[in-house]
């Protein structure tokens, strides 16, 4: 597992550097749908709200620590495995928050 974890992360930083326009997209785009037929889904959640609540991140937080806090930048995505029993969380977002 530790090695499809170490693929995504990798895709996830050539979604991040080429962006949505990029011409390499499709290619990603299957690797992405390979990913998901082996049962791993992963989630980008920049720009979504954040609290000490959230199980599903570390953070870092840049600044003071106030009420409404926005996901601002993402180093490594929300990973889950699909299982009989359900979606497992097997990596948590290394994210920084604002």
């Amino acid at each position: 597992m530790k090695q499809i974890i170490n693929i995504i992360n990798q895709v996830f930083e050539i979604e991040k550097k080429l962006g949505a326009t990029s011409p390499i997209q499709r290619n990603l785009d299957r690797i992405k749908s390979e990913l998901t037929d082996m049962g791993y889904e992963y989630h980008n959640p920049v720009h979504e709200k954040w609290d000490e609540t959230r199980t599903d991140c570390e953070a870092s937080v840049a600044g003071t620590l106030k009420s409404k806090m926005i996901i601002t930048e993402v180093i490594k995505p929300v990973v889950h495995h699909k299982e009989d029993s359900g979606k497992k969380l097997v990596q948590k977002a290394i994210v920084v928050v604002e």
